[in-house]
């Protein structure tokens, strides 16, 4: 916990008070707390990569000083959201290929599940025509 809270505090520090947006996509336990970490006061935390499997720990002044419970219960229909990426991506201003880690064929699904459980920094697809 100490490493998040350097790293945290080095970022407030150079953004002189922290960031006004953090997201985070790796699902893991220590990177979810530095999203919350590093932000400035009524700023938002977005976790992309929500896991069923991870708690995290935030103490309760940087909880209510964010405005992350608003992305969790979803001011924007999803929709919505997402078509914004949808739209960025296809035109090329949103690259993601490098965060695909490799590609699963259905039947591979378990292993998927596995992989997400162990902890391992993975973003694979299952490529329902394989």
């Amino acid at each position: 916990m100490r490493a998040n809270a350097d790293r945290c505090k080095q970022v407030r520090e150079l953004t002189g008070g922290g960031v006004h947006y953090s997201f985070e996509a790796l699902g893991t336990k220590a990177t979810a707390e530095q999203a919350f970490g590093m932000l400035r006061p009524a700023a938002a935390a977005t976790i992309i990569a929500w896991s069923l499997w991870v708690k995290i720990e935030l103490h309760a002044t940087t909880f209510s000083r964010s405005q992350a419970p608003g992305h969790l219960d979803g001011r924007q229909p999803f929709s919505r959201r997402h078509a914004a990426a949808v739209v960025a991506v296809a035109a090329g201003r949103l690259k993601l290929d490098h965060l695909i880690s490799g590609r699963l064929k259905l039947e591979q699904v378990n292993e998927g599940f596995a992989a997400l459980k162990s902890g391992a920094p993975v973003r694979q697809l299952i490529d329902f025509a394989a």
